[in-house]
C-alpha cells in the first residue's frame, strides 16, 4: 500500500512537470483559429442587480438526465434555455467523471473547459478540470488559440474520456483553457463545438466525429429542438432525428461546401418588400449564437424599419410593436421562413423590449447573415453530416 501511495505520488509529480512543460511551448506551437462571430449576451447585461445572477441559477437548478429511446440509436440529450440567450447542456470529462456544462455549438468544431491552472476572473466563476484527479488523462504536444467575437481562449490540448449522456468517446481531444477573457458573466463552463473539422488544429478530431468513426451513433446526424420561454423542454439528439419535434415533412437545403453549417439564402424581406439578400447571400446556421446578425448596413436599415432607436449596444422598440409589426420572412431555398415580431423583439429584466437584430464582424466579399436561436427557436433544425445538408421544419 505504500508502495502504491509513493508510486501514485511520482506519476502526479512527473505529470505535473510535463505540464508546466507544456505551457511553455505554448508561444512558440499555436494553432489559432478566428471565428468571426461569437456574440452571447451575458447574464449581467439581462438581469440587474448584484446578487441576482446567482439567485437566478440557485432558484432554476435542475438535474439534466439523458433520454435513450430504445430500439434505436437516437441519443437525445436535455438542454438548459437560460433566459432565451442561450443554451446548455451536461457532459463529463475525466475518469472518475467531472461535470461541466458546455453550449452544443454548431458555430465551430472544438471543445474546450477551463483548467484548474486558468487563474483570472472569468476562469474562476466557471468549473474547472481538475487533470491529476484523471486517470485517463493524456498530455500531447499542442497548444491552441481561438478569437471570438467576444474574447478569446488560449490554452493546452489533451486527451480524455468524454461523455455525453450514454455517448461515451475515449481518449478524446480537448481544450484545457489556460487564458480566457470575454466570457464575463456567462453561466456556462466551456463550448462543444459540432462543425466541421478544422484543417489548422491537424490530428484533432472533433468529439462528433469520433463517436460516429467508433459506431456509437449510427447516422452522422444531428438535430436541435430549441424551446421557447422554458427553461427545461430543449434537446440536442445524435444517431436520428424524432419528429414529434417538428410539424410537417423537413425541408432539406444543401450546404455551400462541407467545411461549416453554411447554406444559400434567397433573401430577406417584410411586407412582400426585399430589406436584405437582394441578390442572394450565405447564412450560416449557429446553435451557438442568440441573436440574427448581418451586415451593418443592413441591419441598421432593419432597426429603422420597425422603429427601433439605439440605446447602448441595444436597439429599444415600444413593446406595444409586438402586435404591429409585420414578421420578417427569410427565404432558403425557396421555402418562407416567417420570423414574426413576438420572436425578434424580447423584453428584459427591467420590461424595456429590445430588438435581435446584431451587426457581425465578418470582413468579406459577400453578403453573410447567422441565424441563432431566435431563428432556431421557431423551427427545428438537422444537421446532416453525411449528406452535407441542413433540414428545417416548424417546431412544435
Amino acid at each position: 500500500m505504500l508502495k502504491t501511495q509513493t508510486s501514485l505520488s511520482t506519476w502526479s509529480q512527473e505529470r505535473n512537470m510535463n505540464w508546466l512543460v507544456l505551457l511553455g511551448l505554448v508561444a512558440f506551437s499555436e494553432c489559432i483559429v478566428k471565428i468571426p462571430l461569437r456574440r452571447v449576451k451575458t447574464m449581467r447585461n439581462t438581469i440587474s442587480g448584484k446578487n441576482m445572477l446567482n439567485n437566478f441559477l440557485k432558484e432554476h437548478a435542475y438535474r439534466l438526465s439523458h433520454i435513450s429511446f430504445r430500439g434505436s440509436n437516437l441519443t437525445s440529450h436535455p438542454l438548459r434555455n437560460i433566459r432565451d440567450l442561450f443554451y446548455v447542456g451536461n457532459i463529463t470529462i475525466g475518469t472518475p467523471p467531472q461535470k461541466f456544462q458546455v453550449i452544443f455549438d454548431t458555430g465551430s468544431f472544438f471543445l474546450w473547459v477551463p483548467s484548474i491552472f486558468c487563474n483570472s476572473s472569468t476562469c474562476s466563476t466557471h468549473i474547472r478540470f481538475r487533470h491529476l484527479q484523471s486517470s485517463t488523462f493524456r498530455l500531447i504536444n499542442k497548444t491552441f488559440s481561438i478569437i471570438y467575437g467576444s474574447g478569446r481562449i488560449k490554452g493546452v490540448v489533451v486527451h480524455d474520456t468524454v461523455q455525453i449522456g450514454d455517448l461515451v468517446s475515449t481518449d478524446q481531444p480537448l481544450g484545457l483553457c489556460m487564458e480566457e477573457s470575454g466570457f464575463e458573466g456567462v453561466s456556462f463552463d466551456g463550448i462543444l463545438g459540432l462543425s466541421y473539422r478544422n484543417i489548422s488544429f491537424s490530428g484533432v478530431i472533433p468529439i462528433f466525429y469520433k463517436l460516429k468513426n467508433e459506431g456509437a451513433i449510427s447516422e452522422p446526424v444531428f438535430a436541435f429542438y430549441l424551446s421557447k420561454d422554458k427553461q427545461e423542454g430543449s434537446v440536442v439528439m445524435f444517431g436520428g432525428v424524432d419528429h414529434r419535434y417538428y410539424d410537417g415533412e423537413l425541408n432539406w437545403v444543401p450546404l455551400i461546401k462541407a467545411g461549416d453549417w453554411s447554406v444559400h439564402m434567397d433573401r430577406i424581406s417584410m411586407e412582400r418588400k426585399i430589406i436584405a439578400c437582394s441578390d442572394g447571400c450565405k447564412v450560416l446556421v449557429d446553435t451557438g449564437t442568440s441573436d440574427i446578425a448581418g451586415p451593418r448596413r443592413l441591419v441598421n436599415n432593419i432597426q429603422k424599419l420597425i422603429g427601433a432607436t439605439p440605446r447602448g449596444s441595444e436597439y429599444y422598440i415600444s413593446c406595444s410593436a409586438v402586435n404591429t409589426l409585420p414578421s420578417i420572412i427569410f427565404t432558403i431555398n425557396g421555402i418562407n421562413y416567417p420570423v414574426p415580431a413576438r420572436a425578434y423583439i424580447l423584453k428584459d429584466s427591467r420590461g424595456r423590449c429590445y430588438t435581435t437584430f446584431r451587426e457581425h464582424r465578418f470582413s468579406s466579399s459577400t453578403e453573410t447573415w447567422i441565424l441563432g436561436a431566435v431563428f432556431l427557436r421557431l423551427y427545428f433544425s438537422v444537421f446532416d453530416q453525411g449528406n452535407d445538408r441542413i433540414g428545417l421544419a416548424p417546431a412544435v
